[in-house]
């Protein structure tokens, strides 16, 4: 009762929010809305002068040569050159004066400065190498997939950025040890992950004898791809010759530096696993929590809701049990539908492709559907693609790569291969209604094409909205007519399941101090995983504390506004207007979507 009660209670004060909003009598002045997002594209533009890696994500070649810095001094920059936008800002701009989006434009704005501010306490707590998003794998994965060489001028961007990369790479390992100077550390088991992929990265060639290592075979294959016209054949010799001298001279050294350090770190981290042994971690947890779920819900209600939620998927895959002929407990299915071999495709090559050309005719049979459920349909292209071999190991199961603004570079649901027994074919329809269409790529690609509001709100994101959606999107493919096999349905709430076994374990590890083992055997008890999967996402929710609870929270919050808005208009209730407003103003905090929802169904 507790539980709900505060739930009702945080997302109450939304509602009132918008019935505020909504009986409003200011009139817009008309030059004010286009004045207000030139001036918070401005401000977008003076972000991205300074974070080149965002630029480049985006298709925008400034700042091509460089990387961001990852100085304190630069954070505290960035932060003051926030804060002096947002008061000049409400020194310029009256909300009252503004029409529904202007406003809604004014109030993010300064929310992001909240969010910003609220992380101060917090930045030397962040891991900066780990298996999921250690600088060790996303600075060659940053140049193999965001770095397009179309120029002789993109290739000496490519080169110069070799060329910088032993900065870059101090300046993480820098950060690195102002964090263990505190106290924090990953716990001792991440930088197995961590060294491997640091190992891996600098073998073969040009560094030792052996197959080509990944950025060696990505800087030849970008630059040989030129045409003549664009690069005659001593310019691309040049820029290879300068390739393999960067990577010999300066990015070989800045990986043993690397190695170095984060072995002295190793030797000194902890075996305890959740944030909760850190300088003010309860405090850290509960501010990570806070921000990627948008709510004021507590470690205990997540966890309390987690468990509520694993209850009653359960039963609902029981009656899957019963529907197929199943004899066995719910056990001895699980153990049937992780084991038997009709569920996966062979471990081999060729099986692999076969993985990923099922993924993609699933998102295919979903793009004939979607205009019966949406109205607005992205048009940035969608593709599938399988997990490079130099990060499949350390990679998550399934993930997306959002186009470029430019169309260059298409959206990209990629898929890893790596453990055959992660990826059984009866989650193939989720896993692409959510990294693909309807979910991640229409979310994100219909939010960087929306026209009329500034681009910090078409290119941000909160995690509670963007992952809610998704496994939403998971949810709404079955009332589209999909997952027809019983199988493919049980796939479907094993990935529902996952995620509410994520709210348990999530601050089971990181607020109930369990260890890393009582988190995986949970894992094993409650879903139908082999041990290397359930050892896997453990691994990945204990550095990256809070954002595994995001996805169930959005989810449930997305599906009760939903629900909300069929019972206020009834028979008027119309779902491709629904869908249409939850993704046309791009990425919202829980409440204000909530507060969206509700202006809508009112009328």
């Amino acid at each position: 009762m507790t539980i709900a009660l505060n739930r009702r209670a945080f997302l109450a004060t939304g509602a009132a929010a918008a019935a505020l909003a909504a009986g409003g009598t200011a009139t817009a002045q008309p030059g004010d809305a286009a004045a207000l997002t030139a001036f918070l594209d401005a401000a977008f533009d003076r972000r991205l002068a300074q974070t080149p890696e965002l630029a480049t994500q985006l298709g925008d070649r400034r700042g091509y040569d460089r990387w961001n810095d990852e100085s304190v001094e630069q954070e505290d920059r960035e932060l003051a050159e926030l804060t002096a936008a947002v008061a000049e800002m409400r020194a310029r701009f009256d909300p009252a004066t503004l029409g529904a989006q202007d406003a809604l434009s004014f109030r993010l704005f300064e929310k992001q400065l909240e969010r910003e501010t609220a992380r101060v306490p917090w930045r030397h707590h962040a891991y900066r190498f780990d298996q999921m998003n250690g600088a060790q794998s996303d600075l060659p994965a940053f140049l193999i997939n965001a770095h397009q060489v179309t120029s002789v001028s993109d290739a000496e961007a490519y080169v110069s950025r070799l060329q910088r990369f032993g900065e870059k790479m101090d300046q993480v390992l820098a950060r690195s040890q102002m964090s263990a100077a505190r106290g924090i550390t990953p716990p001792r088991f991440v930088y197995e992950y961590v060294l491997r992929d640091c190992r891996n990265l600098i073998a073969g060639a040009p560094f030792a004898d052996g197959d080509e290592s990944p950025l060696w075979n990505d800087v030849q294959m970008k630059v040989n791809a030129l045409p003549p016209e664009t690069a005659a054949s001593a310019q691309k010799e040049q820029l290879i010759a300068a390739a393999r001298a960067a990577l010999i001279e300066i990015v070989k050294p800045a990986y043993d530096r690397a190695i170095a350090a984060l072995s002295a770190q190793q030797a000194q981290a902890s075996e305890d696993d959740g944030v909760w042994r850190l300088p003010d971690g309860a405090a850290y947890y509960a501010h990570q929590l806070g921000r990627y779920t948008t709510t004021a819900l507590s470690a205990d209600e997540i966890h309390d809701i987690g468990l509520s939620e694993v209850a009653r998927i359960h039963a609902a895959m029981d009656e899957i049990k019963t529907a197929v002929g199943f004899a066995g407990d719910r056990s001895a299915f699980f153990d049937f539908m992780r084991t038997d071999r009709r569920f996966y495709v062979p471990d081999t090559p060729e099986g692999k492709a076969e993985y990923v050309r099922l993924a993609a005719a699933a998102i295919d049979a979903m793009r004939a559907r979607l205009p019966d459920f949406f109205g607005r349909l992205p048009r940035a292209p969608l593709v599938v693609r399988q997990v490079e071999a130099f990060r499949e190991r350390s990679a998550g199961l399934a993930f997306y790569e959002r186009p470029t603004l430019d169309g260059s570079r298409p959206g990209v649901y990629y898929v890893n291969t790596y453990i055959n027994a992660a990826i059984p074919t009866y989650q193939i329809e989720a896993l692409a209604f959510h990294e693909g269409v309807p979910g991640h790529h229409m979310q994100i690609a219909i939010a960087q094409e929306l026209t009329g509001i500034p681009r910090f709100r078409t290119l941000g994101g909160y995690t509670a909205y963007s992952e809610g959606w998704g496994l939403y999107s998971e949810y709404l493919g079955k009332e589209m007519g999909f997952y027809q096999d019983p199988y493919s349905d049980f796939g479907r709430l094993t990935l529902e399941l996952h995620r509410a076994v994520r709210l348990v374990v999530d601050t089971g590890l990181h607020h109930k101090r369990w260890p890393r083992q009582q988190a995986i055997d949970y894992t094993l008890a409650n879903k139908p995983d082999a041990e290397p999967q359930a050892r896997r996402d453990i691994d990945r929710y204990i550095v990256y504390p809070g954002q595994a609870t995001a996805y169930k929270i959005g989810q449930m919050e997305i599906l009760r506004l939903r629900r909300a808005a069929e019972a206020a208009m009834g028979a008027g209730f119309d779902i491709r207007g629904f869908h249409d407003l939850v993704l046309g103003s791009g990425a919202l905090p829980l409440d204000i979507l909530g507060e969206q929802v509700a202006a809508w169904s009112a009328g």
